[in-house]
């Protein structure tokens, strides 16, 4: 799974076209080790439907702050640019897939 920085938040996000997934999370988070495989078969699974990226809230905390991302793991959909929905926690992979469905 691609990382989102601030350097390349804009044009991996804002600017593309479709949905995008950022997962949100850090590497001091417990719930958010056990989110990073899910959401990697998440990213095989839609390949072409929905694009999933990785942000490390403590590489980035610019893009945290600016949405507001104030507990980890927290999952992001995007679409033109606009947050259109999200999770927060750690939810299992049939929850995931249902929101993926959704958006796809």
């Amino acid at each position: 799974m691609e990382k989102i920085t601030d350097a390349t938040f804009e044009e991996e996000v804002l600017k593309a076209e479709g949905t995008v997934a950022i997962d949100f999370g850090a590497t001091w988070c417990g719930p958010c080790k056990k989110l990073d495989p899910i959401m990697e078969d998440l990213a095989v699974e839609y390949d072409g439907r929905i694009k999933v990226r990785k942000v490390d809230v403590g590489e980035a905390p610019g893009i945290a702050q600016n949405y507001r991302v104030l507990s980890v793991p927290q999952v992001l959909f995007f679409n033109g640019g606009k947050v259109v929905d999200a999770v927060i926690g750690l939810v299992n992979k049939p929850k995931l897939v249902e929101l993926f469905e959704k958006h796809c």
